[in-house]
């Protein structure tokens, strides 16, 4: 059996069952023999039509070189006018290939096959991205096709200093990884690090940007994110001007920013499209609220349970009044409102969107009016539930506020048995967590612990513009 017969009956084994795999016999120029192969899903039958069946098709009989050696070096730099064309003798890369989009070319006399780019499978166009809306700036989202993705960070950063290096992760699915960063701008022990964490990567399956964030993660044991998950163009082209690194997925819309700070977790790209003077109102808002969707459910329990001559006699008296028919102790009583608020956040997400939101929104209202006229709960809980709830939106990072709804739970239980100074123990331990966390080398609530003077200057509040030093701004 010779080499291109031997080709054949490989591939045909490899893709046995396979239907969406075509195997096309031609013959060049009449008289050399020739099977492409290529995935039905995943290519463009007009354009193998014109860039291959009809190139191969109107070769000369007298054209081809006699000699197998030279035909394959013909076929590339003359028959063919596809651009993108590899040569490639490892069958293994041969049938990835194949089925990441390519067609391959079988020749009668050559060992090597040929890979053509000529992949054409469906892709979502670019979008606003639906997790991170603004009222003013960019309106392009990442989508779930990485060459879009990539296109859309060269659009904005025009430097070849811009450095793009592709990795695989996953024996299954083959996940291509995209690991792009500023040389000369990025710190190289840190990119080598990335590079490092994800070539350590052992899984069969890499689906979503998710996993690649938590296996490549510093600390497992935090439900803090270490990476900046991202569907934002613009902030990722700002992170990496910075000295980040930016890892995209194929198939995720989500870019993911290397180091992740907590700080920047609440700052959002719209703040550089404001005045910086509101900019910076803005943000210590977000600062202030962020906060109270941690604390005040607990500041609720513990002084309606241990403190009360913390509270005015009015107040109080009008707390006790709306309290008298609820069976429940303060802690029990937060305890469902809050878990029926999660609970209606949640319904809100996984219904279709014009029927989550209504149910989000006036499932709240109902439910709190009837727990009140039942008498399981008291109306200045509700307030407080709603006010926490809508503090909870503030988040820029979803991830990030997910993890401070999580904190409120354990700090209301803390809250219940210890009052104030369980509320004050409990966080100094979580400052302790995140000052001893680091992502990538980087502490976590950098720049201000460590403290970084130049740093610290845009986290008090928005800088202005013609106030950044030129380089790199240190993490």
């Amino acid at each position: 059996m010779n080499a291109y017969a031997d080709n054949v009956a490989y591939f045909r084994r490899t893709f046995d069952r396979c239907e969406d795999v075509t195997f096309r016999s031609v013959r060049a120029g009449g008289r050399i023999e020739a099977t492409l192969v290529y995935t039905q899903a995943m290519s463009s039958d007009l354009r193998i039509e014109r860039n291959v069946l009809l190139p191969l098709m109107q070769i000369q009989a007298t054209s081809p070189p006699h000699e197998p050696d030279r035909r394959l070096d013909w076929l590339v730099s003359e028959a063919l006018p596809a651009e993108d064309i590899v040569v490639q003798s490892d069958r293994e890369r041969a049938t990835e290939s194949v089925l990441a989009g390519y067609v391959m070319l079988l020749v009668d006399g050559v060992t090597p096959v040929l890979l053509i780019g000529l992949a054409a499978y469906p892709a979502r166009s670019v979008e606003e991205p639906a997790s991170e809306p603004v009222i003013r700036g960019s309106r392009d989202g990442f989508t779930e096709s990485l060459q879009t993705n990539i296109s859309l960070i060269r659009r904005r950063l025009k430097t070849p200093a811009l450095k793009m290096e592709m990795r695989q992760a996953g024996k299954l699915t083959k996940t291509a990884l995209s690991v792009l960063y500023l040389e000369g701008i990025a710190s190289r022990s840190l990119v080598e690090e990335v590079k490092s964490r994800l070539e350590r990567i052992r899984l069969d399956a890499i689906l979503e940007s998710g996993a690649v964030e938590e296996l490549i993660k510093e600390r497992r044991m935090t439900v803090f994110p270490q990476l900046h998950a991202t569907e934002r163009p613009d902030r990722a082209a700002a992170a990496l001007a910075e000295g980040r690194v930016l890892v995209l997925v194929d198939n995720s819309p989500f870019g993911l920013i290397a180091p992740g700070l907590a700080l920047e977790m609440l700052q959002a790209s719209e703040d550089y499209s404001q005045h910086y003077i509101v900019a910076s109102v803005t943000r210590w808002l977000r600062y202030w609220l962020a906060f109270s969707a941690l604390v005040f459910p607990s500041l609720y329990i513990a002084i309606t349970t241990m403190h009360q001559e913390m509270l005015p006699t009015n107040l109080l008296l009008s707390i006790a009044s709306s309290r008298e028919a609820v069976p429940f102790p303060a802690i029990v009583e937060a305890f469902i409102m809050e878990m029926a608020f999660e609970g209606l956040r949640e319904a809100g997400v996984r219904l279709p969107r014009p029927v989550g939101q209504a149910v989000s929104i006036v499932g709240a209202l109902v439910i709190g009016q009837a727990a009140v006229q039942a008498g399981l709960v008291s109306a200045s809980l509700v307030i407080v539930v709603s006010f926490t709830g809508i503090a909870s939106f503030i988040f820029p990072s979803y991830s990030f506020g997910l993890a401070v709804r999580l904190l409120r739970f354990p700090l209301m239980i803390v809250a219940g048995l210890l009052g104030l100074y369980g509320i004050v123990l409990f966080l100094l331990a979580l400052l302790i967590h995140l000052a001893k966390m680091k992502s990538f080398g980087v502490p976590y609530l950098s720049p201000a612990a460590p403290l970084n003077l130049n740093g610290i200057k845009d986290v008090l509040m928005r800088r202005p513009w013609l106030a950044w030093n030129k380089g790199r701004q240190e993490p």
